[in-house]
Parts: structure tokens; sequence; C-alpha cells
């Protein structure tokens, strides 16, 4: 599965800007690989409808979550920073009036034990499912297309 996103201008401060690609999808090919050597190399830059873009390369088994890691307080920790970076990164993408809309639309509905609308609540719970469906699938294949060439390794006599 391949993950193509358009590559923006960083809204984050930067130190040097001499050491930084112009085109936005090489810096953060180069960004990845600096700090992810394993994810950057299955990235690459390139240009679509003339905006900049990068590609990833997805993997079910990169930096798969165990919910059983967390105990309830470092699961919403978790949860809040990773739902933090995400929506910042994409509310980039909504003017002011679209932003606030979605802001009014996630507040509809919270209660004091759950910070989210219940839809919303469905959806990641579904997603989560997809997910782990997925991974397990992909697992199934791989054990599968090894004990294959084992035994086409057997039967050659290698």
């Amino acid at each position: 599965m391949l993950d193509l996103k358009e590559a923006v201008r960083p809204l984050a401060p930067i130190g040097s800007h001499d050491e930084l690609p112009e085109h936005q999808g090489e810096r953060v090919v180069q960004g990845a690989r600096a700090l992810a050597p394993a994810l950057g190399e299955r990235m690459l830059s390139g240009m679509v409808a003339e905006h900049s873009v990068f590609v990833r390369e997805l993997m079910p088994q990169d930096l798969k979550l165990e919910l059983e890691m967390f105990d309830d307080t470092e699961a919403r920790a978790t949860a809040r920073a990773l739902a933090r970076i995400v929506g910042l990164a994409h509310a980039r993408q909504l003017d002011d009036t679209l932003r606030a809309e979605w802001s009014q639309e996630l507040s509809r509905g919270a209660t004091r034990s759950l910070d989210a609308p219940g839809w919303l609540w469905s959806s990641v719970v579904d997603l989560v499912g997809i997910h782990e469906r997925a991974y397990l699938e992909h697992c199934r294949r791989y054990a599968l297309a090894s004990e294959k060439a084992r035994e086409e390794r057997v039967e050659s006599g290698a």
C-alpha cells in the first residue's frame, strides 16, 4: 500500500535554511531518513500536478501499537498527543470557518468520560479492527509464503 501526501512548507521554526532542500517532498524524505532510516528508505519525493509530494510504502508491521502496552493513563496521554499532532497537521488545510465548524462538530456529543462524539469513537474502533484484520492477514500470507519457500528448498535439495 502506498501513501501519497502533499508536502507543504513547514510551520515549525527552522534553524538553517541552507541545509534544507527547496523541494518540500525531498525535505520530508530527508527528515524521515534522519529520524527513521528504515521508513525513510521506503519513501520518494516528486511532483503531482505542480504540487510537491512524497510517497511512502506502508507496511502492516510499521509502528504497530498494542493497546495492551498501555494502562488507562498512558493510553489517554498517547491518544491525545497523537490526535493533536494529526489534528494540527490536517487543520492547516482548512480555512478559519471550516476549522471552527469542525471543532464544533467534535465538541458536540462529548461527555465527561469520553471527550469525543460517539460517531468518532465508533469509527476509531472500526479502524482498529480493520487494521488488526489486515495485519493478521499479512502475517498469514507471509507465513504461507515462507512455508512454501521452505518446502521448495527441501524438494530441490538445497
